[in-house]
C-alpha cells in the first residue's frame, strides 16, 4: 500500500460521502439518515441509507455497505489505492506516496487538469478571440445567447495545428492520453480538435472529462471555397477517445446540470446530441442529457435508474424507432423504469423544434407514450389501412414489434389494438402472433439472463433482536449503556464479536474499519447498524437504554441458566445448588419487569452472568433494588 494510513483516513474524513453518493442516486434526509434507491441493483422503494456522520452507506436490499472509498471503488471500477487517490483530487488533498503510487496517482491528475485547463483555454477563445467570430454567428444562429454559452462552456478549437497545446505547454504524454493532441507522422504534437465548436463533457460531479465538437457549415462563399484543410476529411463531429477519465459508455452528456431537475421531477428526457440538450434546455426542460457518440446501453441506464424512473426518448422519429429495439424492455424490467418516447412532430429534432416552436417541443414530451405504443403506431401509419392489402401488412409490420415485448399481457393488449386499426378478428391475429415467424423477438427477449448479481455479500444479517438493538444504542448513543452491558450479554457470536470490537475502539469509525482488516462479518453489521437508528433516541420523556439493556439481560440470563440446568441434570454440577441459586436468578429475571427495580435488577445479572458476583443459594423474600450482600 503506497499511500500512509494517516491520509487514507484523512480522505475519508474530508469526503462528504452524502455528496458523492448523490452523484449516482437521489438521496433525501429522513430524520439523521438519507435514503433512496440503491445505486447497486434495481429496486422500486427505496432501501439504501447513508450515515452522513459516520461515513458509511448500508442497502437492506442487497446488503451493499461500505464508505466513500467503497463506494466510489464500486462506482468507478478502481482498486483501493486509485479510490484514495479519486477522493484525494474531490478534497484537494495532496497524497504522499511511495515513488510508483505517486506517478499512477499523478497521471490521473494530469489528464483532470489538462482537460480542464483545455476546456477554460478553449471557451475563453470563442468568447473573445477574432477568429472566432463564425463560431459565435453560428452559434447566435442556433439561438444561443451569452448565458447559454457560458452556462455549457461552449468553446472554440482554432483552425491551428496546436494552438492550444503550444498555449498550455501540455506534455505529449498529457494531451495524448487525455485525448487533447496526438503526435503527427512528423513528430509534432498536434490538437486534436481544430476547427470546430467545442461542446465540454463533465462528470456527474462538474469536472471537465472529455469534448465533443462541431465543424462550422459551409455558407454562403466560403461554402464555394475550398475547407481547410482540417475540415476536409473530418466528420461533422468528433469526440474525444475513451481515456482513464472518460468512459462514453458510462457518461452522460449535462447530466452534471440535469440531475438537480430530474430529481426533482422524477423523469429524465434523453436526446441524441449536444446541441438537442442545449434546445431542450432553451425551451424550459432542464432534465435533458445525451449519449457521447455512442447508443444508449446497459450502463446508461444503470446510471439514469438512480436519478429519474421515467425515461423519455426525445430523439428524432426514425432513430427513436430503431434504438435498441428489443433491448428497452429487457432494461425497463431490470431497473423498473418506464421508458416513453416523445413524437415530435415533422420529423424534428429538439434542437430544431427549441428553435422553431419551442412548446411544442414542450408538449412533445409531456405526451410520450410508451415505447411499445410509438413503435406500434409507426407500424400502422406507415401502411395504407384504406386497402385490404395495405391493412394485411400494417397488421404484420404491428406483429412483428409486439412479438418483441416480453409481457404476455400487454402484449395482447396491443394486438386487440392493432385488430380494431386493421379491422381483423382478434383470433386470427393471435393465430399470427402465435408462429414462430411472427414471434422472434418474444422468445430472444424472453431468454435473456437476468441482471447479474450486485457484488458484495447477499446473506440477510439476523440474529438477537435484543442484541442488535443493543449494538444500535452502542454505536448511536453509547453514553446510555456504557458500563452497562458486556461481551458475554450477547447470545449471537456475530453480535458479539461486533461488541468486542466497538468496546476495543476509539469510535464507530475505527470499529468498523479495524474489522475490515479482520473480520467482513462484524464490518458490514457494524456499517448497517451507522444507518439505523435506535427507538426515540431524542425523545426526553423515556430512556429506552433500560428497555433495551432488560431484555439483552434476560435473554442472556436464561440461555445461561438453561446451560447450568442441563449441566446439573448430566450430573456435571450440584443439582440442589443449582436449584437455589436458579430461583433467586429467576427473581431476578422477574424485576426486569418492575421499572422501579429493572435497572437494580438488570445490574445484578450482568454482574452474576460475569461471574462478578453469585446469586444467594436461597429462595429469599422478594429483593429491594439494592444489590444482596
Amino acid at each position: 500500500m503506497s499511500i500512509p494510513d494517516e491520509e487514507v483516513a484523512q480522505v475519508r474524513a474530508a469526503t462528504d460521502v452524502v455528496a458523492l453518493v448523490s452523484e449516482h442516486t437521489a438521496l433525501r434526509q429522513q430524520g439523521r439518515r438519507w435514503v433512496g434507491l440503491c445505486p447497486f441493483h434495481s429496486e422500486k422503494t427505496p432501501s439504501f441509507s447513508v450515515n452522513a456522520q459516520e461515513g458509511f452507506y448500508y442497502c437492506f436490499g442487497c446488503h451493499a455497505s461500505g464508505d466513500a472509498i467503497t463506494f466510489v471503488r464500486a462506482t468507478e471500477h478502481l482498486d483501493f489505492a486509485d479510490g484514495v487517490r479519486f477522493l484525494a483530487d474531490r478534497a484537494g488533498i495532496v497524497l504522499h506516496e511511495t515513488e510508483e503510487g505517486a506517478a499512477d496517482h499523478g497521471r490521473r491528475g494530469e489528464l483532470l487538469d489538462a482537460m480542464a485547463k483545455a476546456v477554460a483555454w478553449y471557451h475563453d477563445r470563442l468568447l473573445h478571440s477574432p477568429d472566432a467570430g463564425r463560431a459565435r454567428d453560428y452559434l447566435r444562429s442556433r439561438g444561443y445567447d451569452g448565458a447559454i454559452v457560458r452556462r455549457f462552456q461552449l468553446g472554440w478549437a482554432p483552425d491551428d495545428w496546436d494552438a492550444m497545446t503550444r498555449a498550455l505547454a501540455l506534455s505529449p504524454r498529457a494531451a495524448g492520453e487525455s485525448g487533447l493532441g496526438f503526435v503527427n507522422r512528423a513528430g509534432r504534437l498536434q490538437d486534436a480538435f481544430r476547427a470546430r465548436v467545442l461542446f465540454p463533457i463533465f462528470d456527474p460531479s462538474g469536472r471537465a472529462i472529455g469534448i465533443g465538437g462541431r465543424v462550422l457549415p459551409q455558407t454562403g462563399r466560403s461554402a464555394r471555397a475550398r475547407p481547410p484543410a482540417s475540415q476536409r476529411t473530418e466528420p461533422k463531429y468528433k469526440n474525444s477517445p475513451e481515456t482513464p477519465i472518460y468512459s462514453k459508455r458510462r457518461t452522460l452528456y449535462a447530466l452534471n446540470w440535469a440531475k438537480h431537475d430530474i430529481i426533482a421531477t422524477g423523469e429524465v428526457v434523453v436526446c441524441e446530441g449536444y446541441t438537442d440538450v442545449i434546445g431542450c434546455y432553451t425551451a424550459g426542460i432542464g432534465r435533458a442529457v445525451a449519449t457521447c457518440g455512442t447508443a444508449l446501453g446497459e450502463e446508461h441506464f444503470r446510471l439514469l435508474a438512480n436519478f429519474g424512473r421515467r425515461i423519455v426518448l426525445a430523439y428524432d422519429a426514425d432513430q427513436a424507432g430503431q434504438s435498441a429495439v428489443a433491448r428497452v424492455y429487457e432494461w425497463e424490467r431490470r431497473h423498473e423504469v418506464d421508458v416513453r418516447v416523445a413524437a415530435l412532430p415533422g420529423g424534428a429534432d429538439p434542437a430544431d423544434l427549441a428553435r422553431s416552436d419551442p412548446e411544442a417541443l414542450k408538449e412533445a414530451v409531456a405526451a410520450a407514450v410508451p415505447y411499445l405504443q410509438f413503435r406500434v403506431e409507426r407500424a400502422l401509419a406507415s401502411h395504407d389501412l384504406s386497402t385490404l392489402e395495405g391493412r394485411a401488412k400494417a397488421a404484420e409490420a404491428a406483429l412483428a414489434t409486439i412479438a418483441e415485448h416480453p409481457d404476455a399481457l400487454v402484449r395482447d393488449q396491443y394486438l386487440m389494438r392493432v385488430a380494431d386499426a386493421t379491422r381483423l378478428d382478434p383470433a386470427l391475429l393471435r393465430g399470427q402472433a402465435a408462429s414462430p415467424k411472427a414471434s422472434p423477438g418474444r422468445d430472444r427477449v424472453d431468454r435473456r439472463p437476468a441482471a447479474a448479481p450486485v457484488a458484495g455479500r447477499r446473506r440477510r444479517l439476523q440474529g438477537s433482536r435484543p442484541g442488535l438493538e443493543a449494538l444500535r444504542l452502542a454505536v448511536h448513543r453509547p453514553e446510555l449503556v456504557a458500563d452497562r452491558i458486556e461481551e458475554a450479554l450477547f447470545v449471537d457470536d456475530l453480535q458479539r464479536r461486533a461488541f468486542a470490537v466497538l468496546a476495543g475502539s476509539d469510535s464507530v469509525r475505527a470499529a468498523v474499519h479495524r474489522a475490515e482488516e479482520a473480520d467482513e462479518e462484524v464490518a458490514e453489521l457494524l456499517r448497517r447498524l451507522t444507518v439505523e437508528e435506535p427507538a426515540d433516541p431524542d425523545d426526553p420523556r423515556a430512556d429506552p437504554a433500560d428497555s433495551i439493556v432488560a431484555q439483552l439481560v434476560r435473554e442472556a440470563t436464561r440461555r445461561a441458566l438453561a446451560g447450568r440446568e442441563a449441566a446439573a441434570r448430566a450430573g456435571e454440577a450440584d443439582l440442589v445448588g443449582i436449584a437455589l441459586e436458579t430461583a433467586t436468578v429467576r427473581r431476578w429475571i422477574e424485576e426486569l419487569d418492575d421499572a422501579a427495580q429493572s435497572r437494580g435488577a438488570a445490574d445484578r445479572l450482568v454482574a452474576w452472568l460475569t461471574g462478578g458476583q453469585d446469586a444467594p443459594a436461597q429462595d429469599a423474600t422478594p429483593t429491594s433494588t439494592t444489590e444482596p450482600g
